[in-house]
């Protein structure tokens, strides 16, 4: 069983509809594979809260699942050391380009969104 490592952020997932829409209306960072759209909660938690989103111009459910696996492994790899506490992340993939975009370029297309969402805060 792996270790937890208390110092990282935990991370939550989104799955109310009001989470995704505040999301929607905040910052957005446009990348090659996926769109990132983050928003600062007032709510005084600091965990970081993810959610994932495809629609059916992804493709059918298959290509849909597989795009949402790969977000959802970029996230958990990504999000703890470059997220910030309390803020809210929704990774919305592209047709194409999430599901086959080689991984480690996906991973460095989040860093790049992370940076450039959190560079435009301060």
């Amino acid at each position: 069983m792996p270790v937890q490592d208390d110092s990282a952020p935990r991370l939550e997932t989104l799955r109310k509809r009001p989470d995704f829409l505040s999301a929607a209306r905040a910052r957005r960072q446009p990348v090659g594979s996926f769109l990132l759209q983050a928003r600062l909660r007032d709510d005084g938690n600091t965990t970081i809260r993810v959610g994932f989103t495809c629609s059916k111009k992804v493709g059918n459910a298959v290509a849909r699942n597989r795009a949402k696996r790969r977000l959802r492994e970029i996230a958990r790899l990504t999000l703890p050391g470059l997220g910030q506490p309390g803020w809210d992340y929704v990774l919305i993939g592209r047709r194409d380009a999430t599901a086959e975009r080689p991984f480690e370029l996906l991973r460095k297309d989040l860093e790049y969104a992370l940076r450039k969402i959190h560079g435009a805060a301060t």
